[in-house]
């Protein structure tokens, strides 16, 4: 139980997606402007790693076991497939939600901490509750990185910013300054 939780705890602040491997950019970058939208995207997220995961596991169990050079495109094409159900979803069951999301919702499809997701847990040889673990830290992480981004965004609407840094410059300011917090969780696995 305690290998779960830290495999949990890795995948969210150690080791975490977007500001320690820089994967699933796109998403930090563009819905990151509202905490409400930013909480949204990250719950999608979390929702399509979840089944990417379970997607993964059952692939690299029963079908790919002796075809493991197919497992790049099957994870491809099980991705692919799966946003286009969770789009599907909030388009029926919350369309606000859906114009507020915009291009970015079917660009969950091309996220590569999505498709890291299933092919570091893969190389890791995660079993099915390793994987679960893994993908909920993973999406924690995203969304805990997401909302950060959101709320200094928000707090900096309020602010006197200079003009030069205004925008994506100070966008890209402030993921700097999550990432380099975030380099100080390192430490917390190694004792």
């Amino acid at each position: 139980m305690s290998d779960l939780f830290w495999i949990f705890i890795s995948a969210m602040l150690v080791n975490n997606f977007t500001l320690h491997l820089f994967l699933g950019l796109c998403p930090f970058m563009g819905v990151s402007a509202r905490v409400e939208t930013a909480l949204r995207m990250g719950a999608a997220n979390v929702f399509v790693m979840v089944i990417t995961a379970l997607s993964a596991w059952v692939l690299n169990t029963f079908v790919l076991t002796d075809a493991p050079y197919l497992r790049l495109i099957s994870f491809i094409v099980v991705i692919a497939s799966l946003v286009q159900i969770v789009e599907m979803a909030i388009k029926k069951l919350s369309p606000t939600l859906f114009r507020e999301l915009g291009i970015f919702l079917p660009l969950i499809t091309t996220n590569c901490a999505i498709l890291g997701l299933a092919i570091f847990q893969t190389n890791r040889g995660y079993g099915f509750l390793e994987g679960m673990a893994f993908a909920l830290g993973a999406g924690a992480g995203l969304t805990l990185a997401l909302v950060l981004m959101a709320s200094i965004r928000e707090r900096s609407e309020l602010s006197e910013v200079p003009a030069l840094a205004r925008g994506m410059g100070l966008v890209l300011i402030i993921a700097g300054s999550l990432s380099m917090a975030f380099m100080g969780f390192a430490g917390l696995l190694s004792q």
